[in-house]
């Protein structure tokens, strides 16, 4: 492998026996993923044709999904042109822009579900305030912060990153997330701070937040009525099934990129499958299941399938 090559091209070293079973990945990866477009694509499709679906809640659900989609398309094509292969390699610049969207979606996801705990949290605590706070207005701001804060935020990490000079060019990972900082030379100190500080503006902060609005939630809702007490959990267990879900997502991809001995390959094979596998699906199962509006219309749209 020449000079030019190695400074153009990073090799992705966390593929296990791809020249055996590279074509089995391939079935179940591919798989997988028609599922992800699907089961998210028809929840959102829920809830564009459906009128009474148009309300706040269900918009900042349909972004949810939409961000999940994204994120999947981030990762699941190249890894099935990778597991087809005979080399796993991508080049610096494209590995660059993975990590920008990995972590960029990876951010608003969390400050989706900081906008969907507010609005519950107005819907609720507020209901007679609740038409004039939640406008379309509002709800356009409200979506373009969830993604334009994390998106800027990550351009400026990753323009960081790409001015770095590689000492190594083989990431232990199937896709380029913070483990491209094992490639520089050197460990930039104002890389590491800048990055926890957007850390903490898009993950740390968000998480804060909700639990401090669903902690207020609860407490109000628990000296209501019953009736309320139900609508509050119908509405809110959802989204914090959700939180818990990413919230360990999350934590993982913190911890696996920086272990590097005590985890062998495969075993960092089948985690690394379950983060960008599990998580995806999850979402449209629990609004389509938990989120009783959603759950009715989808109920009626499998029906229709069947008896056509």
């Amino acid at each position: 492998m020449d000079e030019e090559y190695n400074l153009t091209y990073i090799t992705l070293g966390g593929h296990v026996d791809v020249d055996k079973f590279g074509y089995l990945y391939f079935m179940i990866v591919f798989i997988i993923y028609v599922l992800i477009l699907c089961s998210n694509s028809v929840i959102v499709y829920l809830i564009w044709i459906h009128q009474d679906l148009h309300e706040p809640m269900y918009i900042f659900i349909a972004s949810l999904l939409l961000n999940s989609v994204l994120f999947s398309t981030n990762i699941y094509p190249k890894l099935l042109i990778d597991f087809l292969s005979e080399k796993q390699i991508i080049s610096y610049e494209a590995c660059l822009l993975q990590f920008f969207m990995f972590y960029a979606l990876n951010g608003s996801e969390f400050m989706l579900l900081a906008v969907m705990a507010y609005d519950r949290y107005v819907s609720i605590c507020k209901p007679l305030h609740y038409p004039t706070i939640m406008t379309k207005k509002m709800v356009s701001i409200l979506l373009a912060v969830a993604w334009f804060v994390p998106i800027c935020e990550l351009v400026a990490l990753t323009s960081l990153n790409a001015n770095k000079k590689l000492c190594s060019f083989t990431l232990k990972e199937m896709f380029c997330n913070n483990s491209i900082y094992k490639l520089h030379c050197v460990l930039s100190q104002a890389i590491t701070v800048y990055g926890l500080c957007v850390f903490t503006n898009v993950v740390v902060l968000p998480t804060v937040f909700i639990l401090y609005t669903y902690a207020k939630i609860f407490v109000i809702t628990y000296r209501s009525s019953k009736e309320v007490r139900k609508k509050a959990a119908q509405t809110c267990l959802p989204h914090l099934l959700v939180l818990i879900n990413y919230s360990f997502f999350t934590t993982y991809n913190v911890i696996i990129v920086r272990v590097e001995s005590d985890v062998s390959k495969t075993a960092r094979l089948i985690l690394t499958l379950q983060l960008i596998l599990y998580h995806p699906l999850f979402n449209p199962i629990i609004y389509g299941l938990k989120m009783k509006e959603i759950s009715k219309h989808l109920k009626t749209l499998l029906c229709q399938v069947k008896k056509n």
